[in-house]
This record gives C-alpha cells, structure tokens and sequence, in this order.
C-alpha cells in the first residue's frame, strides 16, 4: 500500500510534481477526430474555436490497418494547430492491444507539451491507471515536461463498474471518468446494440385497471426508463468523491437529436460535467445542455445575494434556502462563469 504522503510523488526522478488540483476548464463537449483521415484533420483549425476539447481517437472506429496512420495523423494535427484554452486529448488503444505503447511513447514524445489528457479505453482495476501513470512519468522525465499529462478513464466494463471507486482515487494524475456504453452493454450481456440512449422495450406499465378488479382494461400507459441511471449515478459518486470529473460518453444514432439531447441532459442533472460529441451536429446540442439555464442562474445569483456567506436561512419566492441551496446555487454560477469566458455572449444572459 502506497502511503498517503508519497501520493502526490512524481513516480520518476525529472518528472513533473502531480497536481493538487484540477486545472479549472469548461469541458462541456469532448469532439472526437478520426486523425487518419486528412480532411477531418485539416478541418481541424476551424474546429478549436467552436468545442470545449478535441480529441484525437486512436481506439475503437479506427481500422487496424490505419492504426499507425491515425497515430501519424494526430502528431501532425497537434503539431500544426495552436489550441489556446481548448483542450488537446487523445484516446490511446487499450493497454491489452499491440499499439497501446507505441501510441503513449510516440506521442508524448513528439507533442507530449501540447497534451493535456490521455483518455484510457476498458480500465478495469486502479492497476491500469499505475501502469499508465508510472510510463507517463518516466516519458515526461525523459522529454523534461514541464507539467504533468492527465489521464482519464472510460468505464466500459462489468469489472470497471465494480472497481470505479478504486479507478478514480487511483493516482494524481485522474481527470474523470467517461461511460462507454457500448462496450458496457457487450461485457453485461445486456440485449440492445443501440450505442448509449434508452431502449423502447426496457420500461415500466401503468397498473392494470383499477385497483383490485384485475382486469387490463384500456390500453396501458408505459413509461421508457433510462438503462445506464445506476452506472451513472456510481460513476459520479465516485469521481465527486476524488474531486474529479464525471462525463457522459457517446450517443450513437445522429439522426435523434432529441433522444441525444435528453440523454445528455440526464447526464448533467446528475452531475456530469460534459459527454462526447461524435459528429458536428452534437456539438450544439452538448454546448446548449452543459451549460446552465440562464432563468436558473439569475434565481442562484439571489440566493447567494441573499446569504453572502452561505450561512442562515431565507425565504425567496415562497421557497426557503439555506446552505445546502447556497452551495447548489454556487455550482451554477461557477459553471456561468466559465461559460461566460469561452463564449463571451453568454455573458450578458448570465449577467457574470
């Protein structure tokens, strides 16, 4: 067992010290580019000023034989473009595959000051987190970073789900944690292939006529229930708990933007801080969602007008706040705030 006092360590000799705390960023969408394909990457200037993070996918939607090529590909992305507050990440193949090394060596190597988090498809266990971290450390020492690459993991299987207490409070280095319901699905032998979402069969039934007649009656109301509420809520739980950063993953079917917006909703009211966008047209949709309701943050701006330091009780519009509403109305003008700084018009409708 690592002792709490050598947690915040640097796990090689020249690497950078971890972080305390996370860096304060709005990280509403992360917009994944396949780097293989040269359009999609030249495309790619005009892309960092509309989403929150750009994200370089290595794993899963890249063929095997363009593996190296996409690797290729987001060195010269990376290398090529200036990102300003915009995030750079990229999803590496999973540790048990035969590029995982490669893409970590390769790329911290080339551009390794230019990334900010590596994203870490089917963790399992804090052991894949320590594998990852140790190997970061030793490439930053050896290419003298100055500051440390985060890592952030996707939970995408039975055994992830198990252990994501473990996963999040595994090293310094945590970012959050993404849901991948897809491959989720696949390890619980869950029946739907829809990718994230709701299922139109997993449902609940209005009772069947009147109470104690037992007879069906008219046709029965049903209602649609949300297949990944649970491993949500325990992903959040868990990355709130580490002070790290929850996120809801992707959303498959593009032509359904209502049923994307409502699942990334869901996503935010519980506590997530973004999801992924898969394909231009979620980049608003996740845009619109993460951030705050505007006639939400002008009633949270009376509450901490009305309790300046958040102590007390007051009544306002029939409604009593205390200090609990006090800190609720804190996340949502934190969240305005920065907001307010990626998109100044937002500003004036936040009145921050």
């Amino acid at each position: 067992m690592k002792l709490p006092r050598n947690f915040f360590k640097p796990l090689a000799i020249g690497a950078p010290m971890p972080l305390r705390e996370l860096p304060v960023r709005l990280e509403r969408m992360i917009h994944f580019v396949p780097p293989h394909i040269e359009k999609l990457r030249l495309k790619v200037p005009e892309l960092i000023a509309q989403v929150d993070v750009v994200l370089g996918n290595l794993e899963d939607a890249i063929p095997s034989d363009a593996k190296e090529a996409a690797r290729h590909g987001f060195i010269e992305m990376a290398g090529n473009c200036d990102f300003g507050a915009t995030g750079l990440w990229t999803r590496i193949n999973a540790l048990n595959s035969p590029w995982a090394l490669d893409d970590v060596v390769e790329i911290v190597g080339a551009v390794g000051r230019k990334l900010d988090v590596v994203m870490l498809p089917k963790v399992e266990g804090a052991w894949d987190i320590h594998y990852l971290d140790q190997l970061l450390a030793q490439l930053e020492a050896r290419h003298q970073l100055k500051k440390p690459i985060l890592i952030h993991a996707i939970l995408e299987t039975a055994e992830g789900v198990q252990n994501v207490a473990d996963i999040a409070a595994a090293s310094p280095r945590m970012h959050g944690i993404s849901l991948g319901p897809a491959d989720l699905a696949a390890s619980r032998a869950m029946k739907t292939t829809r990718v994230g979402g709701g299922h139109p069969e997993y449902k609940v039934l209005a009772d069947a006529g009147a109470a104690g007649t037992g007879t069906a009656g008219p046709e029965r109301a049903a209602f649609q229930q949300d297949l990944w509420h649970y491993t949500t809520a325990k992903m959040v739980d868990a990355c709130a708990a580490c002070g790290i950063k929850p996120f809801y993953g992707p959303f498959g079917d593009f032509s359904d933007p209502q049923a994307c917006e409502a699942q990334f909703r869901n996503a935010f009211l519980m506590g997530c801080a973004g999801a992924w966008s898969l394909h231009p047209s979620q980049v608003p949709i996740a845009k619109h969602v993460f951030s705050p309701d505007p006639a939400e943050v002008a009633f949270a701006k009376r509450i901490v007008e009305a309790m300046p330091d958040g102590t007390g009780a007051v009544m306002i519009d029939g409604k009593m706040q205390d200090d609990a509403t006090w800190k609720q109305a804190k996340v949502l003008i934190d969240l305005a705030r920065l907001v307010a700084a990626k998109d100044p018009k937002m500003g004036p409708r936040y009145g921050v």
